[in-house]
């Protein structure tokens, strides 16, 4: 939920405002801004610039979804290996190919696990 050129981008509706800089290069969210957010002082947000337009995003524990270069990743703060991603890819596909043919893999799971 960026701000673009000073305007808001989320649930509470676009708004427009300017936003100055102190001596030492900081701004003041506005309050609607914050409190739609859930921001806190000492939160952490993740500043991505580019051309004329900054986004900040605020940053949830070291997981999560982020755009990066218009693509969206996932980002665990770890590296994953090759294996596992290629294990996982597979378990989707099987999945998909069961619910293709009618039988749901979170069924077939709930059984075997009440035997």
């Amino acid at each position: 939920m960026p701000i673009h050129n000073g305007k808001w981008h989320g649930k509470m509706g676009p708004m427009t405002t300017t936003l100055t800089l102190d001596k030492a290069g900081r701004v003041v969210l506005p309050k609607p801004v914050r409190d739609e957010l859930q921001l806190r002082a000492g939160d952490s947000l993740e500043l991505e610039s580019s051309e004329d337009r900054i986004v900040l995003r605020p940053r949830r524990g070291g997981v999560g979804l982020h755009q990066k270069q218009g693509i969206w990743v996932f980002s665990t703060g770890e590296p994953i290996s090759a294996e596992a991603t290629d294990e996982t890819l597979q378990q989707m596909r099987r999945e998909r190919e069961q619910s293709f043919l009618g039988n749901s893999p979170a069924r077939s799971t709930r059984r075997k696990q009440s035997r």
